[in-house]
């Protein structure tokens, strides 16, 4: 074959796959606009809500460090009005926000040495059974986030898996993603770029030179991290000493207590494989309850929002009142 035949026969080949690709799509689209699809759609929109529930809970337990104080240092222009302009792209590098500390290069050095010291230090996060209390609660929700999003991926392929046969193959082979969000189901966020970081970061005076040490408290460096304040609150002789701390172990320990069951609607996983379960404060900390395991109890997800609905609710409630006490 000479240089034309094949031109044209790539020719074909690249004409046939792109009919091919647009053929697939017209009928894909045409399949989920049809009643087969209708069917299937309808027979498994409950599991479908009940998993977006959950996955919108997930969401909100991602949430719970946003609500530790950090210090603002405020913030301003910058710009380099140096006389001959020099080039100093390490200067890129400087870099400005509540999580990122800039420092010398001793301190960054030292910092790698010792990460919750100088997080602590340079971050002013104060070693008191406050803070305590806060991280303790961070990775409290952390946990049955991370463990939710193993659940709900686990339920969410059981359901794909009961409505399989009754879905043409090319369509779950290759648009399954599509097909999920055809089916109603809301994506999953699998990432953990949620979890807080503290930045140590170093660039020269003449910008020429930098680096920077991260920490990314995950929840192993949590863990770690609230036993490294409890031995500081304790050796102040504060309460910690007569108290548990809600680590990953307390919180298997509990669930296992309660024989992985919801102490308020009996919900468990014998009944329900894929049930997240929470860890609840029964005298919530802000209202002077202690991490003790007289005062933790296991309840379900939806037993658990439900019971801080209620919580939001009554407070709402109780500051309206007061506002009405006035003489405006």
């Amino acid at each position: 074959m000479d240089d034309n035949e094949l031109m044209i026969i790539g020719l074909v080949i690249i004409i046939t796959l792109f009919a091919t690709y647009i053929a697939y799509q017209i009928w894909v689209f045409l399949y989920f606009k049809g009643q087969k699809f209708k069917a299937v759609h309808d027979s498994i929109s409950e599991n479908t809500k009940k998993c977006n529930e959950l996955n919108s809970h997930i969401e909100n337990l991602k949430q719970s460090y946003a609500d530790i104080k950090r210090t603002d240092y405020g913030s301003g222009e910058y710009s380099d009005t140096s006389r001959w302009h020099y080039r100093r792209p390490e200067m890129e590098k400087y870099l400005i926000a509540n999580n990122v500390y800039n420092c010398s290069r001793t301190i960054c050095a030292n910092a790698r040495k010792q990460p919750f010291k100088y997080i602590c230090k340079y971050f002013n996060i104060k070693p008191t059974e406050e803070n305590l209390s806060k991280f303790e609660a961070v990775l409290n929700d952390f946990s049955a986030a991370e463990q939710g999003k193993e659940l709900l991926s686990r339920e969410r392929a059981e359901i794909f898996e009961s409505i399989k046969s009754y879905i043409p193959w090319p369509i779950t082979l290759f648009s399954k993603e599509r097909l999920m969000r055809k089916l109603g189901f809301d994506d999953i966020d699998f990432s953990r770029l949620y979890f807080p970081k503290y930045v140590f970061n170093y660039v020269s005076s003449g910008g020429n030179s930098s680096m920077n040490f991260d920490v990314t408290m995950d929840i192993d460096r949590l863990n770690r991290f609230i036993t490294y304040l409890s031995e500081i609150v304790k050796y102040r002789k504060s309460a910690a000493g007569q108290r548990a701390l809600m680590t990953s172990g307390l919180r298997e320990e509990i669930k296992k207590r309660d024989h992985y069951t919801c102490r308020k609607c009996g919900n468990s996983t014998k009944k329900e494989p894929n049930l997240l379960l929470e860890i609840d404060h029964i005298k919530p900390l802000s209202k002077g309850g202690m991490t003790t395991e007289n005062n933790l109890q296991t309840l379900c997800w939806k037993c658990n929002r439900s019971k801080g609905s209620k919580y939001e609710e009554s407070l709402r409630n109780s500051t309206k009142s007061m506002m009405s006490d006035f003489d405006w």
